[in-house]
Order: structure tokens, then sequence, then C-alpha cells
């Protein structure tokens, strides 16, 4: 180096002469790693932002069981069945796993007298 001071103009000539290289270290593999990376991080941004926006929100109703099955009382009698499925799936899931095969069966599955007599023992 030298004492001197470079001007300003010479200071902007040298300056022009820096050249970046064509290709970044690592070439192609780099561009598509780093391509990949970006995707799977905004893959797993949109994922999560979905997932929030699908998730059901808990009713902050003070029913208790027992007014919910004074209410399914009223349903028809397919409807009723499943509204006590899903009762029952909510509060005591052990219980309708166990029932949960015969829903299937042949036979017409589980009678809707059984899944009150399954949700009253739970009031």
């Amino acid at each position: 180096m030298t004492d001197r001071a470079l001007s300003e103009a010479a200071m902007l000539t040298s300056l022009r002469d820096i050249r970046l290289p064509a290709e970044a270290a690592g070439g192609m593999a780099a561009d598509l790693a780093a391509t990949v990376a970006l995707a799977g991080c905004a893959a797993l941004l949109i994922a999560t932002a979905l997932r929030l926006l699908s998730l059901r929100k808990r009713s902050d109703t003070s029913d208790t069981l027992a007014d919910q099955l004074v209410r399914l009382s009223a349903l028809p009698e397919a409807d009723k069945r499943v509204a006590l499925l899903h009762v029952l799936r909510a509060h005591a899931p052990e219980r309708y796993r166990a029932l949960r095969g015969a829903l299937y069966q042949p036979t017409g599955g589980v009678a809707t007298t059984t899944l009150e007599a399954e949700v009253k023992r739970l009031v």
C-alpha cells in the first residue's frame, strides 16, 4: 500500500473492477439445496397456518351431560345415535373404542338404548 490517499475517482475506478464470480461456491447443488430448504420452510409455515385455521373451537357452553341427554331425546333415532356416539367419544374415549368395532356389524351395530345407557352411566 502507499502512504498517499487515493482520490475519489481512483477509488471508484478500482471498485468497478471488482467482480463477483459467475457461480457461487458449491455451484448448482448449493443453489438447489437452498431452494429446497426455502420451499420446505414455506411449506411448514403454510401447513401450520392451515392447521391453526382449521382447528375447531370448543364451545364454552355450560351444558352438563344431563342437559345434553335431554336435548338429544328430541332427535330422530338415527341422529340421536350419531349424537350419542359423539358424546361418548368426547367423554369416554376408551368405552367408545370398545363399542366402535360393533358399529359396522351386519346386525345393525350398537343399539341406541345401549348407547344411552353408556352415556347415562357417565352422568
